[in-house]
């Protein structure tokens, strides 16, 4: 297990937003709906330049992050607010990223990339939840865009087993990612042990990790461009 936790749900600042997101709720689907809109909506689609190594914490400050960031926020605000609730990994077709990630920056992207999202404990069972991905202005933008692609998957939306949906549907469970996942890795306690083992596939080289950054704000730039219709 790691020592890093990245959904520190005990941080001051992520205890303050949950608290004031779930105030005046009254039951924990209440509490999980607040949380799910403020993660979709408040914290926008974006690649941050640590990519997923960022506390939820530090999501909050920034208010941005992609899949594993804004998984990881929406765990410790569960947590900080008492939901049962784990952090979901698997492996996903790097062709999510299509569409956003073009040239080099895609040829760069291995096969598969580590994916996730979150499983809360309500009314006796278990809910997976990963529509809070994209914000609604994103995705409603870049589902147009996808369509007009003629692809099922790419701009970080898959509709290739159901029509991608960016609702709190928790009881249908509409997704908007999960048609492109290819290998389960299991439900997990924080990002950090899962980081810290071999199953973990986003880990790039010096050389990488340089690349990224550089192309990293040209393609957030991209992201914001679709956001606002463009």
């Amino acid at each position: 297990m790691s020592n890093k936790v990245y959904a520190d749900y005990q941080n001051d600042l992520v205890r303050s937003i949950a608290y004031k997101l779930t105030q005046n709720t009254t039951s924990d689907r209440e509490k999980l709906g607040k949380i799910f809109y403020y993660v979709r909506d408040e914290i926008k689609f974006g690649f941050p330049v640590k990519n997923d190594l960022v506390k939820a914490s530090e999501t909050i400050k920034s208010r941005m992050g992609q899949c594993n960031n804004k998984s990881t926020l929406f765990l410790a605000l569960c947590k900080a607010v008492g939901i049962t609730a784990k952090i979901h990994f698997s492996l996903i077709s790097k062709e999510i990223q299509s569409g956003l990630f073009t040239g080099l920056a895609y040829r760069l992207i291995p096969s598969e990339i580590s994916h996730s999202w979150v499983e809360v404990y309500l009314e006796g069972k278990w809910r997976r939840i990963d529509s809070y991905i994209n914000d609604e202005p994103f995705f409603r933008n870049a589902k147009i865009k996808l369509k007009a692609s003629g692809k099922k998957t790419g701009f970080s939306i898959s509709c290739s087993k159901a029509e991608a949906s960016s609702d709190f549907n928790i009881d249908e469970e509409g997704f908007v990612q999960m048609g492109a996942v290819t290998e389960d890795h299991g439900l997990w306690d924080d990002p950090g042990d899962y980081y810290s083992t071999s199953q973990y596939k986003n880990r790039p080289n010096l050389i990488k990790i340089l690349l990224y950054r550089l192309m990293i704000g040209r393609i957030n730039k991209k992201v914001e461009r679709i956001r606002k219709g463009h």
